[in-house]
């Protein structure tokens, strides 16, 4: 039984690294576990799931490495998805819905028709449908929304993946943000970014863009994400989305924030 979060590593920066050099490299990085991503052009391929995620996770377990999650590129109606993922004994698809230029309420009704489709194949696999909150033209755009959408739905079925980079662009702290996803969190993403001005003062209207760095260095406060989680007792999974916009070092980044991250939670 845990008695402290453990850390996973999103591993969508190493696109071009084979299933053993991925296993390979985030052993040398510090990790022991990892998202993967299950999207064209990577590793495994969506068209190859009922295959090839067995064959992935074999592999990496062979090096070491589990699959906290996947992410796969597959609509969630699809029985593939959850048929390979029960067959590789992965136990969570992350997912994020975009707007697709819908207002907002309309997209969540149709976010929902997307999850009440899924449902039967979750309980039929035993698959949890992991629910991430993005910034910008997705939904849910932050912590409430998040937990508007899956509020209605078993957690063991549809579960909250909390990101405090997208909750503090959306202006949300930690301790109010984890309390709204309580009742659902099923992970932890950590990452951080600031909202950095792109245009002088001069101009006739300000621009603004996302700026994604190190744990110490973003809007987000890492120890307060911390604090939080041990005030609820919160011992799943941490996993670093590995997201800088500095794409060049992320090697070097993704190893300190690591070492950062041990510190705050100990």
């Amino acid at each position: 039984m845990n008695t402290q979060p453990y850390f996973a590593l999103f591993v969508k920066p190493w696109k071009p690294l084979s299933i053993p050099e991925v296993g390979a490299h985030v052993r040398r990085l510090g990790f022991e576990w990892i998202e993967l991503p299950v999207r064209p052009g990577f590793a495994v391929e969506p068209a190859q799931i009922e295959r090839a995620l067995s064959q992935a996770v074999r592999l990496l377990g062979e090096l070491g490495v589990r699959v906290l999650n996947v992410t796969v590129a597959l609509p969630l109606d699809d029985e593939r998805l959850y048929a390979a993922c029960a067959e590789a004994g992965v136990g969570m698809n992350r997912v994020i819905f975009g707007r697709h230029g819908l207002p907002y309420w309309e997209a969540e009704a149709q976010a929902r028709r997307q999850l009440d489709g899924a449902l039967p194949f979750c309980e039929r696999y035993g698959v949890q449908i992991g629910v991430q909150h993005h910034y910008g033209d997705s939904l849910p755009v932050n912590s409430m929304g998040l937990y508007n959408l899956v509020k209605d739905y078993n957690p063991r079925h549809v579960g909250a993946i909390w990101d405090p980079a997208h909750n503090a662009l959306q202006g949300e702290d930690a301790d109010s943000g984890l309390d709204m996803v309580r009742s659902h969190l099923c992970v932890v993403n950590l990452k951080n970014a600031y909202w950095r001005r792109v245009n002088g003062p001069e101009a006739e209207v300000a621009t603004w863009d996302v700026y994604w760095t190190s744990g110490r260095q973003g809007r987000a406060s890492w120890p307060a994400v911390a604090a939080k989680t041990k005030q609820m007792g919160y011992t799943g999974p941490i996993c670093f989305s590995a997201e800088y916009s500095a794409e060049h070092d992320v090697d070097r980044l993704i190893v300190a924030d690591l070492a950062f991250a041990r510190s705050l939670w100990g």
